[in-house]
């Protein structure tokens, strides 16, 4: 990065300026989106869901938007699209953000109850604060402080079912194609490296999960008869889950791809500390930690049937099974995924043991080209808001909906910026955004939105 992308200009200390004093309202706009508990989990009620969805209506009438729709296909919770079209010759921005949240989990878990924002140490606390509706607030904010002075054309699409896995975002997108059809499409739901420090996201592992079932009975029998001739279901389905990983702790299936190691890496003790390691825990795998966390492939143990030890019995247990969920590496094919993991299982089945694989959900891995003019523009915005270059992180979850984008808009750069932090907690209690980072978020995004218009 030269001085000249980092030194900020007259038009940057302008926007600065006005980012600074429209922030007081900005955030109080983001306090009263957080008071309305919009979980989309269905055991929740979904009226606070389309309250939300209202909330962001009234945001985007106050900058100026006259063509505000909420919108669902399918029986899918509300999303909301407003629309500012481009004058002749300019392109079109599509920001992206979501008006849902995770449920709040058991309210003694929190400081400060989740829905009423409470700030501490400069950061807002409050399920949602970070996830997403200080994305929600960025567009907006960015909005308001560019006013008539926008000079690309924008679409707002701001979603209400991303914490449900967006069912219906595919069909969503190919019902509307036309209307929210952009040139470049900013995505507000990812994080920055620390705090002051920019980042922008990448790459996305993708995912693909199963259930896999062991079986060694036709029914079960008693352990003292039959006990030390034949294995258990759960003895034998441990042995199958420990042949995923090699005595390192490195993924050992084959057909799992890596992608390149990333130029950045996360220390370890933070690591640990933000991670909640216990002490005595080493850490699994090989190579710098953040290739372990970005660009290669995870498999994890997310769910197990098996007997429970409040109704144990002195039987051995004809049947087991687990889940198994697995991030793919950037570059792998979540297709190819799912039969490599397969035929591994098959072909470790312990002792002979029947092993029964059902394929679950598919996602794909994310790979943003890391030099286009969007994301050229995108270094520049970043650098000239916090004064020190963007990181290039990759994200070890998976966000689905990227793909979904790309497959409907495959001629559209798509940048994935986000407000979090590694502070945030987000999905978990006292979630929290950190107001300074926030209003940097803004200033960017104005910035941003000016350097499109600019070409």
């Amino acid at each position: 990065m030269t001085d000249h992308q980092t030194a900020p200009d007259d038009r940057t200390e302008a926007l600065r300026r006005r980012t600074a004093d429209l922030f007081t309202a900005l955030r109080a706009d983001l306090e009263t989106l957080v008071r309305i508990p919009s979980v989309s989990n269905a055991e929740f009620d979904q009226a606070h869901v389309a309250a939300s969805a209202q909330a962001v209506v009234g945001l985007l009438h106050g900058v100026g938007f006259d063509d505000v729709q909420v919108l669902h296909v399918g029986g899918g919770a509300p999303a909301v699209v407003g629309r500012r079209p481009a004058r002749a010759g300019a392109p079109t921005v599509l920001l992206y953000a979501h008006h849902d949240v995770q449920p709040p989990g058991d309210d003694a878990d929190w400081q400060s109850p989740p829905f009423e924002p409470t700030e501490r140490d400069g950061r807002l606390y409050g399920r949602g604060a970070a996830d997403d509706k200080a994305g929600i607030i960025a567009h907006v904010g960015a909005l308001r402080v560019l006013g008539d002075d926008l000079g690309v054309g924008v679409t707002v699409f701001v979603e209400g079912e991303e914490e449900i896995g967006s069912p219906t975002f595919l069909p969503f997108l190919e019902a509307h194609r036309d209307l929210l059809a952009a040139d470049v499409i900013v995505v507000a739901d990812s994080t920055n490296w620390a705090v002051g420090v920019p980042g922008l996201t990448t790459s996305l592992r993708g995912l693909v999960d199963c259930v896999v079932e062991v079986g060694v009975l036709d029914h079960a029998v008693h352990s003292g008869m039959f006990g030390g001739a034949v294995l258990d279901a759960p003895t034998l389905l441990a042995r199958l889950i420990t042949t995923l990983h090699d005595d390192a702790g490195d993924v050992a299936v084959a057909g799992l791809v890596r992608a390149a190691d990333p130029s950045v890496d996360y220390d370890e003790a933070a690591f640990r500390a933000d991670a909640g390691v216990l002490d005595s825990v080493r850490l699994a795998g090989t190579g710098p930690i953040t290739a372990r966390l970005w660009t290669r492939p995870a498999i994890g143990v997310i769910g197990l049937d098996a007997p429970r030890v409040a109704s144990a019995s002195n039987t051995i247990t004809p049947r087991a099974s687990a889940k198994l969920s697995v991030r793919l590496a950037p570059g792998q094919d979540p297709a190819a995924a799912m039969v490599a993991l397969r035929s591994h299982l098959l072909e470790h089945a312990p002792f002979g043991a029947r092993v029964t694989v059902t394929d679950g959900e598919t996602g794909k891995p994310f790979q943003a080209p890391a030099d286009s003019p969007a994301m050229q523009a995108a270094r520049w915005a970043f650098a000239q808001s916090w004064g020190t270059e963007p990181v290039d992180i990759g994200v070890g979850g998976s966000i689905p909906f990227i793909a979904d984008l790309l497959d409907v808009f495959p001629d559209a750069s798509i940048l994935v910026t986000g407000v979090e932090d590694p502070d945030s907690r987000a999905h978990g209690a006292n979630e929290s955004v950190h107001l300074g980072e926030l209003q940097h978020v803004v200033l960017a995004e104005a910035l941003l939105l000016e350097k499109l218009a600019r070409g």
